[in-house]
This record gives C-alpha cells, structure tokens and sequence, in this order.
C-alpha cells in the first residue's frame, strides 16, 4: 500500500475531530484488518537482519620462512624475448600487408644455427618452405590470424609454423616504434591455440593421460613483450570419462570472451598434434584474422 497516498487523502478529507470517537467491533476488526495489510504491503521495513555465521579468515602460511630466496631461475625460456624482424617491408605500418611467408623466411635467415646450421633442429620446416610457392599442402606456415593485442589500436600478426615432431611453433609480431617485431614465441604439441580478448591461448598436451596444459599468453608493457600470465594442468575436455561424469575442464577465462572490435574476428582453433608436453623451447618468436593472410595453407 502506498503510503503517501494515505496521507494525502487524510489532508485533504477535512478538519479533523479533536475529541473520542466511538467505533463499535466491526469497525476495529476492519481498521485492524487494514493496518495489516499496509504492514505487508509496504515490505520490508528496513530492520538489519543476520546473515549466519561467517567463516574464520585463514591467512596463508608461509613454509619454511629461513629458507633462504633463489637469487637466479633454474631456466630461461626467454619469455620476454624480442627480436626485430629485418628485411620485411609493412606499407604503411599495416600489419595485414606483410607476408607472413616473408616474415618466416626472414626468421630462419636470422637464426641458422637453429634451421640451417648442421645442428639445426628444423631442417625439414626449411625444406618444407621451398614447397609454399605454389601454396601446396605442404607449406609449413599456416593461415595467418590478426588481433590488437598489444592495445595499441592496431591489429598484431600471428602466425603458426608447423615443426618436425608434431610441434607447432606459434609466433606474434606487433609495430614497435615504427619496426616489425616479434613479441613472443613459443614451440610445442599442441591441441589448439585460442584468441580470448587480448589473450592468447595455448592447449597443449600433457604426459599425464587425460589432462592438459593451458598457457594464457598476455602483453606486459614493461617487458614490451607477451608473458605467459597463466599456465595451469586441467582436465582435458576431449578426455574421456566414466560414465554419468558430466563434469567440463574448467574455462581458462573468468568469462565470457568479448566480442571482436572493429577490424577484429577470431578463427579457429589450430589442431595440432598429441605428443608429450613441457618444455622443449623452439627458436624465439610467434602469432586472428578474418581474411587470413598470404601464408600457406593449413
């Protein structure tokens, strides 16, 4: 029930009488029968109410607090490595003009040791470029994707490669002042590769039958470079599962992916291989797109 209403009906209904009134049973059972009502029509008189007992606050403990900190990483996998790509041209700074077999090219003649050296892990994926002129299947750089991932307002270039092993090498170059560079670079058996925001997702396979690892790929503006911000062990959605399990891996993202801005469109995931995971780092470097580029085919 409205109460202002209800006063404004007593203001303007007359004078009032100053003296007792006499009402008979009737007409307190309906007066009563009314407060009744306004009570419950106006809800929730406000009145705090408790909420149950909360439960005790546990602070981390620390273990072993003399130990002493490490003073150097056990391993540098080099995740906030750069390298300026030489020998490329970008019209205009416009990313989606470059050739991303150029780009490649440029890559193994920057790094010989690693491709063409006669100790180079790569070999077959140097042979397999002579194959991409014609676009054939074989071309080992596969459709290029682009996204802003950097947040500068322009799209970044990724590109993937495949690699002996069943290893796909995932590569990501962006505009730093006014040169192509490669903003991160990794190499592995991977069972998708993911656009989630500015987030680059990669699954790869774990040796533990069933599960699998995801890394979150993310630009970190001090290091002018893509970190892997998250790297976690879930259960794989392809595994399988004992019956009447309806359980899914956990989403690596707290929600749902944004839709794609102006210019932007996501693709698909890249299916890889399933062998073992963890770390086998290839050569530095890496990669949405809606057009895809002037890479090979995948």
């Amino acid at each position: 029930m409205n109460r202002s209403r209800d006063r404004s009906r007593s203001r303007s209904g007359g004078s009032r009488r100053r003296g007792p009134v006499r009402r008979g049973a009737p007409v307190a059972a309906a007066l009563l029968a009314l407060s009744a009502a306004a009570l419950a029509g106006c809800g929730d008189p406000g009145d705090l109410r408790g909420a149950g007992t909360t439960p005790t606050a546990v602070g981390p403990t620390r273990l072993w607090p003399d130990l002493p900190p490490a003073s150097s990483p056990v391993a540098d996998y080099g995740e906030a490595d750069t390298e300026v790509v030489k020998g490329v041209r970008v019209p205009g700074g416009d990313l989606r003009k470059v050739d991303p077999l150029a780009v490649v090219r440029a890559e193994v003649a920057a790094n010989p040791d690693v491709y063409s050296g006669p100790d180079a892990l790569y070999k077959e994926t140097v042979r397999a470029l002579k194959d991409c002129g014609d676009r054939s299947d074989d071309c080992p750089v596969l459709k290029a994707y682009y996204r802003d991932l950097t947040g500068d307002g322009s799209d970044d270039l990724v590109i993937g490669i495949r690699m002996p092993e069943e290893q796909l090498a995932v590569r990501v170059y962006a505009m730093e002042k006014g040169l192509l560079t490669q903003i991160m670079g990794t190499s592995d058996a991977v069972l998708g590769v993911e656009l989630a925001g500015r987030a680059l997702v990669v699954r790869a396979v774990s040796g533990i039958p069933g599960y699998e690892y995801r890394t979150a790929w993310s630009w970190d503006r001090h290091q002018r470079a893509m970190l892997p911000t998250r790297d976690e062990i879930l259960r794989s959605s392809d595994a399988p599962r004992p019956k009447g399990v309806r359980s899914q891996a956990p989403a690596l993202t707290d929600g749902p992916e944004p839709a794609p801005g102006p210019g932007e469109t996501s693709g698909p995931g890249v299916q890889g291989p399933t062998e073992s995971r963890r770390p086998t780092p290839g050569p530095s470097g890496d990669g949405d797109s809606d057009d895809g580029g002037t890479g090979g085919r995948p």
